[in-house]
């Protein structure tokens, strides 16, 4: 038949539970069952770029919010941990080790002399830049199996997806 596919790993888990738990509609199981695959199975294609460079997701996410505000690349941590969604005191630790690693810098701020900014130095642009070119390919290299229409409907789904999910901006 055209329309078979393969059986994959939430197929198997899907069909126990319909077999120990008839009564129930199990199919959102499926659907979220593979998102969280696919999540953890691109997570692990994304590190092994990453690593490349010799650093990991939190790091290329910090260098990489850092070179997307623009030149001179540089923000207030503050920024930076709303951007990233964490923590001051875990951005704090993170920024301590790439400052160690040269990678950024801490730099008055021009405009409130109490507090720093930070940074990119010349080394952290340079390493970012590259992280970021290869980074773009391999995400193009693991959406290839996917023709232009697929990803666009799977963009479309994903899309209205996140806006039920997230909470609405104030």
């Amino acid at each position: 038949m055209p329309n078979e596919r393969p059986m994959d790993a939430v197929d198997a888990i899907v069909a126990q539970w319909r077999r120990e738990r008839p009564e129930l509609d199990v199919a959102p199981m499926a659907t979220i069952g593979r998102l969280k695959r696919c999540a953890a199975l691109l997570q692990r294609r994304l590190d092994a770029t990453f690593a490349e460079f010799e650093m990991g997701a939190w790091e290329f996410d910090v260098l990489a919010t850092l070179r997307r505000s623009g030149a001179p690349y540089c923000l207030a941590p503050t920024a930076l941990f709303s951007a990233m969604m964490i923590t001051s005191g875990t951005m704090t630790h993170r920024l301590q080790r790439l400052e160690a690693s040269a990678l950024v810098e801490r730099v008055p701020n021009p405009t409130d002399a109490r507090s720093l900014l930070v940074r990119l130095t010349p080394a952290g642009l340079e390493l970012i830049d590259r992280a970021v070119a290869a980074h773009v390919d391999n995400e193009h290299n693991i959406l290839s199996p996917l023709s232009p229409a697929e990803l666009a409907l799977l963009d479309m789904g994903l899309i209205k997806l996140l806006a039920a999910l997230e909470p609405e901006e104030q």
